[in-house]
């Protein structure tokens, strides 16, 4: 990974579709669903490096704790923040929030871990080729 400052930040702004809501997951509510907005502050967070990440080189999900603190409903903006706050080795800490037209809708951290992409993927073909374990 080539050098990047703590602090450097990336904002991702989404339109909440029918696709996104709540609905999908079990719920009735056509609102934002959790599980989208987590992955929409990844896509966030993998903006803030994506320029700086070396070649063959990649990030992944490594861990997230996250506040979901207030419901956007379908078709509102949602405006996604994402700080890198502390780089260690290879795993990239970020501070991540969200707002809609009317409040903070998400607060949290995100962590991602710098990979070589053809290991990843060596890896797993590796495992899809082996199958499931009986358990």
């Amino acid at each position: 990974m080539r050098p990047i400052d703590v602090g450097t930040s990336a904002t991702h702004t989404h339109v909440v579709q029918a696709a996104d809501c709540a609905t999908n997951w079990g719920n009735d509510l056509p609102v934002l669903a959790t599980p989208v907005l987590l992955w929409l502050a990844e896509i966030t967070a993998m903006r803030v490096v994506e320029d700086h990440l070396a070649e063959g080189e990649m990030t992944v999900g490594y861990g997230h704790t996250a506040t979901h603190l207030a419901a956007t409903p379908q078709g509102w903006t949602v405006r996604l923040h994402a700080r890198l706050t502390r780089v260690d080795k290879k795993l990239l800490h970020f501070e991540v929030t969200a707002e809609d037209d009317r409040d903070v809708v998400f607060t949290g951290e995100h962590i991602r871990a710098v990979v070589d992409r053809a290991r990843f993927v060596e890896r797993l073909d590796s495992k899809a080729l082996a199958g499931p374990v009986a358990r």
